[in-house]
């Protein structure tokens, strides 16, 4: 720097962003803001990841606190996925990435996309939640 200061990394920050920037970690929570989900819907609803990822991702997400893991006792039994309290109170930071998105980020073309089937999903914030 000109001034001969060096900037300091605050540790928080840095661990939040390492924690919600791992891969496919912000895909899920993105999901969870919208609407609680088993894990059959979660892995619809990201393209691509592994069933071996998401339940690494989900664990680790229970594990933070940012979700919660509820079993629904009925037969057969379901599991379903719901942030909790500090999960939800990440909706303002997916916003203003959601907001930034739509300014910056440009998607690759349909024929950049290596032949994926799926129909693009339609743009909604972060805090739209399903009434279903």
């Amino acid at each position: 720097m000109a001034d001969g200061h060096v900037p300091e990394l605050c540790n928080k920050f840095h661990r939040a962003s390492e924690l919600i920037g791992r891969r496919w970690t912000g895909a899920i929570i993105y999901v969870l803001l919208r609407s609680k989900c088993r894990f059959a819907t979660l892995r619809e609803a990201i393209p691509d990841i592994t069933d071996r990822m998401l339940s690494d991702r989900l664990q680790e997400l229970e594990q933070e606190g940012i979700l919660e893991r509820i079993v629904i006792p009925e037969s057969p039994i379901r599991v379903e996925y719901e942030l909790t309290k500090k999960g939800r109170a990440l909706a303002v930071a997916f916003d203003a990435i959601g907001q930034w998105a739509e300014k910056w980020v440009e998607v690759p073309s349909r024929s950049a996309d290596r032949g994926r089937t799926k129909s693009p999903r339609p743009r909604h914030t972060a805090r739209q939640r399903s009434t279903a």
